[in-house]
């Protein structure tokens, strides 16, 4: 049966090879937020202050207010990853990346690309936002904050314990895929 495993950055091939579609994961270390500005940028050969390699990016664009100094995530939603697909396999390819978190799942492309480099993709609960900033534990970081905005903006974040399911594991399989094919196997009993 599906298993709760724990990974921590960084996320070696290793980690992700052994993670299967329906894995409880609790992500703990540093992640990455990225959305559509971000995506294009590097697909299209952007430079980055930071490594992705066996990391990950976060499709979110959190709520981050200054107090005292520090920035402070107050609400860190997953964001609709399938804006991505035309970026994320070119991304997995040139950055190595491991890791991605989002919701609603990604592409037969995106599929293909975790298939050959290594890389999975982890669903985050939709509508929990401020349930899922309370496991960022602190922002170390921003990137392109004046160039994208702050939606926009790459954070560097500390997570513990942050729970996602993978949806797209490194070997092909989909829970997305799996869905779809029951659910139109299940319509066309119900429309006969």
């Amino acid at each position: 049966m599906w298993k709760t495993r724990r990974i921590e950055y960084p996320f070696t091939l290793e980690q992700v090879r052994q993670l299967m579609i329906g894995d409880r994961v609790l992500i703990s270390g540093r992640i990455f937020t990225g959305r559509d500005r971000l995506h294009r940028y590097l697909a299209g050969g952007g430079q980055l202050p930071v490594d992705l390699q066996a990391g990950a990016i976060y499709h979110c664009g959190p709520v981050v207010i200054r107090e005292r100094g520090q920035w402070v995530v107050r609400a860190a939603g997953p964001t609709t990853s399938i804006r991505e697909e035309p970026y994320m396999p070119e991304i997995i390819r040139r950055r190595r990346l491991t890791v991605i978190i989002g919701k609603g799942g990604m592409g037969v492309e995106t599929s293909q690309a975790c298939v050959k480099y290594g890389c999975v993709y982890l669903h985050a609960v939709g509508g929990a936002a401020q349930v899922l900033a309370d496991r960022i534990e602190r922002v170390v970081g921003v990137h392109f904050l004046e160039a994208f905005g702050a939606a926009e903006a790459m954070w560097e974040l500390i997570v513990k314990d942050f729970p996602v399911l993978v949806t797209m594991d490194a070997h092909g399989r989909s829970l997305h895929e799996q869905v779809v094919t029951q659910s139109t196997h299940n319509l066309r009993k119900l429309v006969k």
